[in-house]
């Protein structure tokens, strides 16, 4: 029983406790965090190491009325129990159940959604400089993390908000490694004093006296001016905030609640344009297993709490995991083939290349405009460059995919992690939108695997297309056929028939499985339909497709992705282009909203994406 947390309803009831009661709050809030997350899986390390952080905000600052943004959002969880939702809990991550991510349609201490990173400081800074427009008395307090800080934009916002000088609260959760209360102490003393009117007293002073000494003055001040520059940038790393606008508090040690709370007052108190707060912070913090591999616990599945093993059986391997080991079984022949990924080596599949081609595999930290750039100087240079990027945040580098990569005609494969249906992450990470972001791009070749074998013969031929190319592939595990022992050939925008038939059932991707389960289906109700793999969305397969575009006959396009643009809208163009407008047509595909919250399985039965609903949708449209 948790004596504390019960008492816990909302922020205001943080208020009432005693210091020592606070740090037991912590405890059982580590404690739940665990429990619920080795049931339902989830962001364990992360959540983890923000506990105490997460109290001290909530004790100094008025949620809602004082506005906190998480930065990505997956380290809300101590947040959410704090806020209203400590019964709700339990359903983290479960069809019905809260999010994973701040949501705002969950509670209006959720001041932004956040699922991607380092887009916090420019809505903190929006909502600064709405709050003085309309002559407002609340603060604004952005939580980022040094991971967030490796994006761009992250940099953009931090410029303006140093430029407009507004009064926003930035707390830098610093998470990459732990100091001592020594060296914490004395670097808090000594950004005290680089930052403070002694530093600047002493400095005034010290000019002064340099500048009375006939001849040697001033190339002494000179001298000393290099010497300052050498001393801040050793000792007071701070300064670069500084630098930037900001008044730099840190670094302050991000499990210490007295420190925490006192470090809050004062940026609290503070009135004269922005402050940034360094907490350092562990990963992990209160579960052994999760600090001895946090990159394990990130995004962790099930898991026994004793001895931090998953609970269920290990089943098939994953698509990541076939299109890690095939990439790297590719770099062997290869010196020339490098591999780039934006802060998701594991879950890209990449361990494997990296622990082989350490020299060849280039994490660059959550900058996926960065990433594809550089895989375009890459491939300039006759590399030939790999970016495992997950669907949904390739949409962070459109311009550069388009700009940078597709209009020079750069041979970058694009490797599309996570596309489709994304299990328990909720809306921000569905992977439904690459086909229709992509298939206008010039130059562009785009492919989809119906099985993990296809995949490793797809990846393989990508290197001898000698144009972009993005293959797509989902989450989770493989159908479980075979993999050839040698790679075949995919020659360039051909399909391949499946079964026979009068009208056409041409599905891409992970549709294929359920278009031929549902065209069996349809035998039995008269429908007679040839199911074919489409393999490509572009370039497509004109003579399989237009073999079947006869007056009177029905085809039907089968996709996991909008449907909006993505690839029934292709089969539909190249229909009106050659004038077959008495083709009977049907798109299944997803509606343009945001995706409810659930395992694959259940969301793509309750969007009719499974045979089930394949059978139904086709057998309506008929009749």
């Amino acid at each position: 029983m948790n004596k504390l947390l019960d008492r816990i309803s909302s922020p205001e009831d943080l208020k009432k406790l005693s210091p020592k009661e606070l740090i037991n709050l912590a405890a059982e809030i580590r404690a739940t965090i665990i429990d619920v997350v080795s049931k339902n899986g989830g962001h364990l390390a992360s959540n983890l190491g923000v506990v105490e952080l997460t109290i001290a905000l909530h004790y100094v600052f008025d949620s809602p009325r004082d506005k906190i943004i998480w930065d990505v959002g997956h380290q809300a969880y101590a947040h959410k129990i704090l806020t209203g939702r400590r019964d709700a809990f339990r359903s983290l991550r479960r069809r019905g159940g809260i999010l994973g991510f701040p949501s705002r349609d969950e509670s209006p201490h959720d001041v932004f959604n956040t699922g991607h990173a380092s887009t916090a400081l420019s809505a903190a800074l929006g909502l600064a400089v709405a709050r003085e427009k309309r002559h407002e008395d609340h603060k604004v307090i952005a939580v980022v993390g040094d991971g967030g800080l490796t994006g761009g934009v992250a940099w953009e916002a931090l410029n303006q908000i140093g430029h407009l000088r507004e009064k926003v609260i930035i707390v830098l959760n610093y998470n990459e490694m732990s100091i001592s209360p020594s060296v914490g102490a004395l670097s808090k003393y000594l950004s005290y004093l680089a930052t403070g009117q002694h530093y600047l007293r002493v400095k005034d002073y010290a000019k002064t006296v340099l500048k009375s000494i006939p001849g040697f003055g001033w190339p002494m001040i000179k001298a000393g001016r290099a010497m300052e520059d050498l001393f801040k940038k050793t000792f007071f790393p701070g300064l670069l905030f500084e630098e930037l606008g900001l008044r730099y508090i840190g670094p302050v040690q991000g499990h210490s609640l007295p420190s925490l709370i006192e470090v809050f007052k004062e940026a609290k108190s503070y009135d004269d344009g922005p402050v940034l707060i360094h907490c350092v912070t562990r990963k992990g913090e209160g579960y052994h297993p999760a600090v001895e591999n946090p990159e394990h616990f990130h995004g962790a599945v099930p898991f026994d709490v004793e001895t931090g093993e998953p609970t269920a059986a290990r089943g098939k391997t994953s698509y990541s995991a076939v299109f890690g080991r095939t990439l790297t079984r590719i770099a062997e022949g290869d010196d020339k083939v490098i591999a780039i990924t934006a802060a998701m080596l594991e879950g890209t599949g990449l361990t494997p290349f990296a622990e082989k081609f350490p020299e060849r595999l280039y994490d660059v930290g959550i900058a996926e405009q960065h990433a594809v750039n550089f895989a375009a100087g890459l491939a300039l240079s006759g590399y030939k460059p790999v970016c495992a990027i997950y669907s949904t945040f390739l949409q962070r580098a459109y311009d550069q995919v388009y700009h940078d990569v597709c209009l020079q005609d750069l041979p970058v494969i694009f490797a599309l992690d996570r596309s489709g249906v994304v299990p328990d992450d909720g809306p921000t990470h569905q992977g439904v939108n690459d086909i229709a972001y992509l298939r206008h791009m010039p130059n562009i070749i785009l492919m989809a695997p119906r099985d993990e074998n296809q995949l490793q013969h797809m990846l393989k031929a990508a290197f001898g297309y000698g144009h972009p190319v993005a293959i797509r592939f989902p989450k989770g595990e493989v159908v479980g056929v075979p993999l050839d022992a040698e790679f075949k050939d995919v020659p360039l925008g051909r399909s391949e028939t499946l079964k026979e038939g009068r009208d056409l059932l041409i599905a891409y991707g992970s549709m294929v499985y359920p278009a031929l389960e549902a065209a069996k289906r349809l035998e039995a109700e008269g429908i007679s339909l040839a199911v074919i793999d489409a393999k490509f969305a572009l370039p497509l397969d004109e003579e399989a497709i237009l073999k079947y575009a006869d007056e009177g006959r029905t085809i039907v396009t089968a996709e996991e992705a909008v449907a909006v643009g993505g690839f029934g809208s292709g089969v539909r163009e190249l229909l009106d282009r050659n004038g077959r407008f008495g083709v009977r047509f049907l798109s299944v595909g997803l509606p343009v909203e945001p995706y409810m919250m659930g395992k694959q399985a259940e969301i793509r039965k309750l969007l009719r994406l499974d045979a089930d609903g394949l059978t139904e949708r086709i057998l309506t449209f008929y009749k």
